[in-house]
This record gives C-alpha cells, sequence and structure tokens, in this order.
C-alpha cells in the first residue's frame, strides 16, 4: 500500500479522508503493527481505482514461497468475526486462505457478493453455508465451489469449531 500511496503522492491523511479512516490506522498497516480488515481493504482499493489483490502485490514475491504458521498475515472478515490467514504471497494471482470459525462465528452479517470463484474445504466439523436462499450444510473432507458475485456467506452453527481452507479467484475477497 505505501507503493501505491507514495506513487500516486499521496499523504497518509490524504489517502485515510478518502477512504474514511484514520491516519494513524493506515500508518499502523504501512508498518505491519496491524492487519487491516477486509472493509478497509476493500475502501483502499476502491481509492486507488485497484483491486484488493493489487494492495498485496510484491514485485519482489518469490518463486517459491513458503507459508509457516506465526509468520501469516492475516484479514478479519467484512462486518464479520473470522479472522483468515492467508496462505499464499502477496502476488495477486491466487488467494488461498485459512480460518476457524469459533460455534456462532460468522463471515459476515448479512449476505454479501464480490467479482469472484470460491472453493471451500472443510477440513474440520461442519460449516453452514447461506447462497443466495438457499442453505448447505459441508462437512469435514466435502468442499463446496460458489459464484462468489451471488450473495452468500459463511456460518457455523454448531457447537463445535469448523476448520477451513478457501480458495478465491480473483483475489478479490
Amino acid at each position: 500500500m505505501h507503493e501505491l500511496r507514495t506513487a500516486r503522492g499521496m499523504s497518509l491523511r490524504v489517502l485515510a479522508q478518502q477512504a474514511g479512516v484514520s491516519p494513524t490506522l493506515l500508518s499502523q498497516i504501512e508498518r505491519g503493527v496491524t492487519e487491516p480488515s477486509l472493509a478497509t481493504l476493500r475502501r483502499l482499493a476502491g481509492v486507488f481505482g485497484e483491486s484488493i489483490a493489487s494492495l498485496f502485490e510484491d514485485p519482489a514475491a518469490p518463486s517459491v514461497w513458503l507459508s509457516r504458521p506465526g509468520e501469516r498475515t492475516t484479514l478479519g472478515a467484512p462486518n464479520g468475526q473470522i479472522r483468515y490467514e492467508r496462505l499464499t504471497p502477496g502476488n495477486g494471482q491466487l488467494e488461498v486462505l485459512h480460518a476457524v470459525l469459533a460455534p456462532g462465528e460468522v463471515s459476515s452479517e448479512e449476505l454479501w457478493s464480490h467479482p469472484s470463484m470460491e472453493c471451500v474445504y472443510v477440513v474440520g466439523g461442519t460449516l453452514t453455508v447461506e447462497f443466495e436462499r438457499t442453505t448447505y450444510t459441508v462437512v469435514a473432507g466435502e468442499s463446496i465451489t460458489l459464484d462468489s458475485t451471488r450473495p452468500h456467506r459463511y456460518l457455523n452453527s454448531s457447537d463445535a469449531p469448523a476448520e477451513i481452507v478457501l480458495a478465491i479467484n480473483p483475489p478479490t475477497p
């Protein structure tokens, strides 16, 4: 984000005002002190006229990238409670996320859409997927693929954690 901001000659204050966030938050994001929510990423991408994926692009991204627990960046779900771990590098080509939904957690309070396709693999537990007016129950070992341009959300309506791996293409969660 720092590169996009400085390439456009924008100060933190100007970007913050246009994105509707605080300059302090932007400074913390640029310094790696805090991780932005998906809602904040969408606002920033909108100001730049870019995709969310472009905020993660790293021209120096390696050809091979090893993802280790404790070293991954995280993203907060829009208006939800889930924290996603990024399993892929910031090259903007592929987004694979890992999350554990506690009982009662949702990816967003309301159904929402974005221009991508998604595939969710349930590693453990049971995931409820609401897609338009239909509800699907996906259990460990199963996956579901959906057109995320249509309203959807994920929730854990069971009394045990649900662990998922989510692939998004293009990476505009």
